[in-house]
């Protein structure tokens, strides 16, 4: 079992900005790709970002893309999303993710373990 466990969640105005933060623990060792997706109510979970554990490679979702920043610290066994720029659409429960597997992948299916979700809610 990796515990993920997501923190830095809240209430923010429309342009403003949120850390969040992914602590693993447990059998960490492995760990090929750490992601964050997100889910409105009433829509599907969606890719939001994703970073390699090894080069550090990341990827983004169009909708996020130069407003988001995802990193890690392979040492603390954590990794953290920058959101600035925070629109209402934004809105939702963000997850973080881990996975063995694919390097890179955007597809929630991929993941092996998730986090409880934190919310981020952006007003207008």
């Amino acid at each position: 079992q990796v515990p993920l466990v997501e923190s830095g969640g809240g209430l923010v105005p429309s342009g403003g900005s949120l850390r969040l933060s992914c602590a693993a623990s447990g059998r960490t060792f492995g760990i090929r790709t750490m992601g964050w997706f997100r889910q409105a109510p009433g829509k599907e979970r969606e890719f939001v970002a994703t970073i390699s554990a090894s080069a550090g490679s990341t990827f983004y979702a169009d909708s996020v893309k130069g407003r988001f920043t995802i990193s890690k610290d392979n040492a603390e066994n954590t990794v953290s999303l920058q959101m600035n720029s925070l629109k209402p659409e934004d809105t939702a429960v963000y997850y973080c993710a881990a996975t063995w597997g694919v390097v890179g992948t955007t597809l929630a299916d991929n993941y092996d373990y998730w986090g409880q979700g934190t919310q981020v809610t952006v007003s207008s």
